[in-house]
């Protein structure tokens, strides 16, 4: 079993930046490719971000490219997700995810969930 934790989340101006963490912990040892996911009030959760195992390869949703960056430290067994310029909608609560093979946007591909972080960003 894996679990996984996210901190960082709050409430900021447009414009801001904020960082996310998912620390995890457990049986890190399986975790292939981990994500981050968003869920805004009455819409369906939807990806944001992956990266590979070794973090070699990362995938963005378009409409967070050249905002957020994905990163990993496999020595702290901990995923991060910096995002910059952000904006009302990118409101939501943020979910680390991991899987144990591949790397692909689908939730339900992904073994383990956080409980989430909120965000909130004001205009």
């Amino acid at each position: 079993q894996v679990q996984l934790v996210e901190s960082g989340g709050g409430l900021v101006q447009n414009g801001a930046s904020l960082r996310l963490s998912c620390a995890a912990s457990g049986r890190t040892s399986s975790m292939s490719a981990m994500g981050w996911f968003r869920q805004a009030p009455g819409k369906e959760r939807e990806f944001v971000a992956v990266i590979s195992r070794i973090g070699s390869s990362t995938r963005y949703t378009d409409s967070v490219k050249d905002r957020f960056t994905i990163s990993r430290d496999n020595a702290k067994s901990t995923v991060y997700l910096q995002m910059n310029s952000l904006k009302p909608e990118d409101t939501a609560v943020y979910y680390c995810a991991a899987r144990l093979n591949g790397i692909g946007i689908v939730s339900t591909d992904y073994r383990y969930w956080g409980q989430g972080t909120q965000v909130t960003v004001s205009s």
